[in-house]
């Protein structure tokens, strides 16, 4: 087919005749599994759904829904046309941000994905100077999971921006990672603790403790390498949480021991009486990352927000480096 061909073929049969309300609508009817409930949703009649759905089949020649016993389901064509579809409608938001910034309005939206410790300390940073700089622009944060690499969401075009742990070195064809620093495990315990007060402390002697233990891999794999290595077998946990707040509350009590990333340590330290323990973890830290798609052009709100989070992570290394 000639290039004139395929544009002739594209402005005749899709071109005029897509639309992207209809887009819609074939999206909000695959979310919703049916017709009846995505006319609801859309507050429209369950005609408008069939018709959006029957122009789009008509202009593609394919079709798109099938019914099962579960629903409606989307075939291999609906899915691969909403696969780029989200993208569409993630730039066009992206454009109606530009356009707002261009106009002068210092507005927007910063969607960013981040494990629960990085929560407890650099991004709320981070986002505590960026609310009083730029008061208009809202900040929606989202878990993000750190048990796998896992940038679904960014990839999902759900969140603009994760901030999280990479492995050393690592690299990706469809991301960029820029690193911010190394983020060393500390083991941590409350000043009430017997052990606070120690100038030395020896794994041997702690390893009969009450642990508190995340469920992470990276965490086990620390503790297991560093009481394997003088021959001591790993503490049994007495909790499992993955939950900051909770690990803080329970250290306060002086009754426990658990292993924190020095970061987190040092924004919660003073709030929650909490004290690193002389002890060297012989893990390689892992840093921690600012990462984003490669082929998506940020909008001015989220560039303003990583310069603004680059600036935060450079006042926390100065910071580190004087305490």
């Amino acid at each position: 087919m000639t290039m004139a061909k395929a544009r002739d073929d594209w402005e005749s049969r899709i071109g005029r005749r897509l639309k992207l309300r209809d887009l819609h609508i074939l999206s909000v009817v695959v979310r919703w599994g049916s017709m009846a409930k995505a006319a609801a949703h859309l507050d429209t009649s369950q005609s408008v759904v069939s018709e959006a759905i029957a122009n789009l089949e008509s202009a593609l020649g394919v079709h798109l829904l099938d019914r099962s016993p579960r629903g409606i389901e989307p075939t291999v064509y609906a899915t691969a046309l909403l696969k780029r579809g989200h993208v569409v409608f993630d730039e066009l938001r992206e454009g109606i941000k530009d356009i707002e910034s261009l106009a002068g309005q210092a507005t927007g939206e910063v969607r960013i994905a981040c494990p629960e410790f990085l929560a407890a300390g650099l991004v709320t940073d981070a986002i505590d100077g960026f609310s009083r700089r730029h008061p208009q622009i809202v900040c929606q944060v989202v878990e993000a999971d750190v048990s796998t690499l896992d940038f679904r969401q960014l990839q999902e075009r759900s969140v603009d921006l994760m901030v999280t742990r990479v492995p050393n070195a690592f690299s990706d064809d469809e991301l960029n990672v820029e690193i911010l620093f190394d983020d060393p495990h500390l083991v941590v315990a409350g000043v009430k603790s017997p052990w606070a007060s120690r100038r030395t402390v020896t794994l041997a002697e702690l390893a009969g403790e009450p642990w508190i233990i995340p469920p992470s891999l990276l965490v086990n794999a620390i503790l297991k390498e560093a009481f394997e290595a003088q021959d001591l077998q790993v503490p049994a946990e007495k909790v499992v949480t993955s939950f900051i707040l909770m690990r803080n509350h329970l250290l306060a009590t002086g009754r426990f021991l658990t292993v924190l990333p020095e970061s987190v340590l040092r924004y919660n330290a003073k709030q929650w009486a909490l004290r690193a323990l002389p002890i060297k973890l012989r893990a390689t830290p892992q840093p921690i990352a600012i990462v984003n798609l490669k082929n998506r052009t940020v909008s001015p709100a989220v560039a303003l927000f990583i310069a603004h989070l680059r600036t935060v992570a450079k006042a926390y290394l100065r910071r580190r480096g004087q305490g």
